[in-house]
């Protein structure tokens, strides 16, 4: 038999990788320092998981696959990645899928991962566990193709039994899984949106939208979970601030089941490793009914925000 395709050996590796971090994030909550750093205010944090997590990723993946671009979000030297860091494994499952035709012949160096060592770092320093993501997005062509999402404390309100944190791994052509997919209530508008970066633009464009409900969560990859489940109908967040690192392997795992994400004007988003870090005209993502939401997001909010 021929040896998997480059992709699904980067997707396989990631999903062991990803589990890897889930362990470390949990490990560094336990030990009971987060060591804080506010890296441009009190909205923006980083703490010792969001920096190992960040260097087990992409140390791991660059031992594999050295010639793949890996741009993370947090600014830090590899020189001081410990042997205790590096993960070698990889996910049989994914293995044994048949990689797209479309992508059997990529290279290496036509790969680039986007990493979010820990999505949510805000909530993560306050305890809101179920917000926090670990996100690694693959992108070819300057599409987000493949992605793993890890939720380190998926289940942990279910009792100390229980079985904490899940992975959640898509590729284009084949499908996402770790998860039941669900769609939103028929007829309910419920947006999902951000908790800790609001702003007036932010509630200006969501009272717009008319929703039945609101939900205010942390971490664009939990966003993106919210749609795939069927608890949210729209993430709408009409502000500058998510980056490529939030949205790659979100974006890839909700375009595996039919879902679309664009900017507010309706662009895709780009993630060649030339392209700037910052999605700076926002993010609207739905499973369904995306042209219901595109429709109604008012003219003045598209002024506000420039691509």
């Amino acid at each position: 038999m021929a040896s998997p395709a480059l992709l699904m050996r980067v997707v396989a590796s990631a999903y062991s990788v990803a589990e890897k971090a889930a362990t470390i994030v949990r490990n560094v909550m336990a030990a009971g320092d987060l060591g804080i750093v506010e890296k441009t205010g009190a909205n923006d944090l980083q703490t010792k998981a969001d920096r190992l997590v960040q260097m087990s990723i992409c140390a791991s993946l660059a031992r594999k696959f050295p010639k793949v671009t890996i741009i993370g979000e947090e600014e830090l030297s590899t020189d001081e990645v410990t042997e205790e860091l590096i993960e070698d494994g990889h996910c049989e499952e994914i293995l044994k899928k048949t990689c797209p035709a479309q992508y059997t012949g990529i290279k290496e160096e036509e790969l680039v991962i986007w990493v979010d060592p820990l999505d949510g770092t805000k909530e993560y320093t306050e305890g809101l566990l179920d917000h926090v993501t670990v996100l690694i997005g693959i992108a070819y062509g300057g599409k987000a193709i493949a992605g793993v999402i890890n939720q380190p404390y998926y289940n942990y309100e279910a009792g100390s039994g229980a079985v904490l944190g899940r992975t959640i791994w898509g590729v284009l052509g084949i499908g996402a899984f770790g998860f039941q997919l669900t769609e939103a209530p028929a007829g309910k508008h419920i947006i999902v949106t951000t908790r800790s970066h609001s702003s007036t633009l932010v509630n200006d464009c969501i009272s717009a939208l008319n929703p039945d409900s609101v939900i205010r969560v942390g971490g664009a990859g939990n966003k993106i979970i919210q749609l795939i489940e069927g608890k949210a109908s729209a993430y709408v967040y009409a502000s500058p601030g998510c980056k490529k690192w939030d949205t790659c392997a979100p974006e890839a795992i909700l375009h595996a089941v039919g879902g679309k994400i664009t900017d507010i004007h309706g662009n895709s988003f780009q993630y060649n490793k030339e392209v700037k870090h910052m999605n700076s005209a926002g993010v609207l993502a739905t499973l369904r009914n995306y042209d219901y939401y595109a429709s109604r997001i008012p003219n003045t909010v598209k002024q506000s925000l420039v691509p």
